[in-house]
């Protein structure tokens, strides 16, 4: 994993990938097929050990310390491996989806799944009387992920964590006091 989150997935050679995972060359295509199967289970392990963990958060009440963890955590993930810095997902899969449609799919998918998250803990605050009525969760969801795929993108560029955590705490005021009931 750390190996395709520092160098990207064109840059992690297979020859690094054996010694890193102390595998053959033959076991690690007979396990994986090939090295596409090697890194979308990476993937899979990145989204079910790190991902996670993100939106863990979102289970917070009230939606305020929700947004705030959420981001928290991202601001985090982004910025705790000094070598591997920003998101596997959102930075090194999107760079690698080009015109490879097994990671363009894989990338929708991730994407959908984070959204789908949020719309459902969004919806959730509406029904609370967090959000206006008007408020749109599956619109509001999108940008809230895509903010946070920024974030990830600025740390990937080197930016420090706490001008990342200036992003998060600004799009978490301008949600909140834009589409809060109490606006």
């Amino acid at each position: 994993m750390r190996l395709f989150w520092e160098y990207g997935y064109q840059g992690a050679s297979i020859d690094q990938l054996c010694r890193e995972t102390r595998m053959p060359r033959a076991s690690l295509y007979q396990r994986f097929g090939d090295k596409q199967g090697l890194f979308l289970a990476t993937i899979e392990h990145y989204a079910t050990t790190r991902v996670s963990r993100v939106l863990g958060h979102l289970a917070a009440e009230p939606l305020e310390a929700a947004l705030a963890g959420f981001y928290e955590a991202v601001c985090v993930l982004a910025t705790e491996e000094a070598d591997a810095r920003g998101c596997l997902i959102s930075c090194v899969l999107a760079d690698a989806a080009g015109s490879n449609a097994r990671f363009r799919g894989e990338l929708e998918m991730r994407f959908t799944r984070m959204e789908a998250r949020l719309v459902e803990r969004l919806a959730h605050a509406q029904g609370r009387g967090e959000l206006a009525a008007q408020a749109e969760p599956a619109a509001l969801a999108t940008v809230v992920a895509a903010v946070a795929r920024g974030i990830m993108v600025r740390a990937r560029a080197g930016a420090p964590i706490a001008a990342l955590r200036t992003i998060a705490k600004t799009t978490s005021q301008m949600l909140l006091n834009t589409h809060s009931h109490h606006a």
